[in-house]
């Protein structure tokens, strides 16, 4: 068969509907991560749906124990064809976050795949089952079609994105050759746009950390000491206020990346965001001067307080608290080093006046900041299939805007990463109603079998 004609084959898997019978086996499962009692799922998702999918392809599988938390397995899966032969590594989590069932639109259900104007719904439809089923199938279509895919396939399912992929770091190092591959092409995310293909680089990083002030043993009556006790409250308030300008610019150098180069610059000029009607209404002149749209959310830092608690919000009572917290976050980019984060923030809090202020780093484990070079070879050959598989021009990011373990690749076994993600904006992850346009799956499953014929044909050396 040719490329065409496997990339038409990849298609039909959506036309005909079994990319949505397959999917939906494995929506069922509910593979919640943060719940402590779903180790028996996370097994039966790897065992009864990944492993037979890749061993019928021909792939070795084994299950690799998760140093950090036992109950998020790892699966490992590889078809060598020749050792001579390039190597792609490709990834996917098979976990998903709380279902939030009860909370979905009438007749759909976090559990159950419902085909609905368009949309699969289900949890995981996107977050990530329906994006690795998607890059699993296209090798099986490529694999039919051809009767052997050209280079060698590793593959890496593990059980515990969600809860910040704590042990695979380990894992990694751990099993650095048997992970051993000349580039990661993976899909986790959302496009810039439902319609526009995308490839994405890397990652920003994320720090997470909470804020406290404690002030004294317990409240007391403001009336009898109001004016001679430390407010924590206001303290919090003042300290965080130092560390942004009103308007939201980071004020500690060691925060903001000290350059963004320029072929990262060139590629963001040619990215425009997509916002449905369900987005909130940006805010001009929030953030980094002179920065706008994909600038600001993928080439600058960005910082953010996701909570704060002092006093009893629920109740209030004419006390002056004993204490204050503040949970927030600092998305990062490349530029930026991530073991200097919390040292500068301790170093500016002293320095502004608040060595009351004290710093408590999350216990989860987070990602670090990673990018491949634009001008990577594997970029340009990725680039170029896509275009020739939808005749459009991808939107290609030096990274994407929230997380993902990416490090692991990038750093630990050190090859360029290539993500092509397999959703859109408003997909609804994490949250109720969590979809997949049967749209993009259709196209998804075209560039993905396109570019695995074209990596069989001729891979970047």
């Amino acid at each position: 068969m040719s490329r065409s004609e496997a990339v038409s084959a990849a298609r039909e898997l959506v036309t005909g509907g079994r990319f949505a019978r397959d999917l939906a086996r494995r929506v069922a499962i509910p593979t919640e991560s943060p719940r402590e009692d779903a180790g028996p799922d996370h097994l039966r998702y790897l065992e009864e749906e990944m492993r037979p999918l890749l061993e019928a392809m021909g792939f070795s599988c084994r299950v690799l124990e998760n140093p950090v938390i036992p109950r998020l397995p790892v699966l490992f899966a590889e078809r060598i064809e020749d050792a001579a032969l390039p190597t792609v590594l490709t990834y996917g989590h098979g976990d998903v976050l709380w279902g939030m069932q009860g909370d979905w639109d009438e007749g759909l259900d976090p559990w159950r795949l419902e085909a609905r104007d368009g949309r699969l719904y289900g949890r995981g439809t996107v977050d990530n089952k329906g994006q690795h089923a998607i890059n699993l199938a296209a090798l099986g279509a490529v694999l039919a079609a051809r009767g052997r895919l050209g280079f060698n396939v590793k593959v890496i399912i593990e059980m515990g994105e969600e809860c910040g992929s704590q042990g695979l770091r380990e894992i990694a190092e751990a099993h650095r050759d048997l992970l051993a591959a000349d580039v990661l092409i993976a899909s986790d995310g959302p496009r810039v746009g439902a319609e526009r293909p995308t490839i994405f680089l890397g990652a920003r990083g994320s720090k997470n950390f909470h804020l406290r002030c404690d002030a004294r043993a317990g409240a007391h009556h403001s009336g009898n000491w109001g004016g001679l006790l430390r407010n924590p409250g206001i303290r919090l308030a003042h300290a965080i206020a130092s560390l942004t300008d009103a308007n939201g610019r980071i004020r500690i150098a060691a925060w903001r990346p000290r350059e963004v180069p320029g072929n990262v610059r060139a590629l963001l000029d040619e990215v425009t965001f997509e916002h449905g009607p369900d987005a909130p209404e940006t805010d001009p002149g929030w953030g980094e001067p002179g920065l706008e749209g994909p600038h600001q959310v993928l080439g600058f830092s960005s910082f953010d307080v996701l909570a704060f608690h002092c006093g009893r919000p629920e109740a209030p009572v004419n006390a002056v608290p004993a204490s204050a917290s503040a949970t927030c976050q600092l998305r990062y980019v490349v530029g930026v080093d991530g073991e200097g984060i919390l040292p500068a923030l301790r170093a500016h809090l002293d320095a502004e006046g608040f060595a009351d202020i004290e710093i408590e780093p999350m216990k989860r484990g987070f990602f670090d900041a990673t990018r491949t070079d634009p001008d990577n070879p594997w970029v340009a050959a990725a680039r170029a299939s896509l275009e020739e598989t939808t005749g459009k021009a991808p939107a290609i990011l030096p990274n994407l805007g929230g997380s993902l373990p990416n490090e692991v690749f990038a750093e630990v076994l050190g090859m360029p990463t290539v993500w092509v993600p397999h959703s859109h904006p408003a997909c609804a992850q994490h949250a109720p109603n969590e979809h997949m346009l049967e749209s993009v799956a259709e196209e998804g499953l075209a560039i993905m079998a396109g570019l695995f014929w074209d990596i069989g044909e001729n891979a970047p050396r």
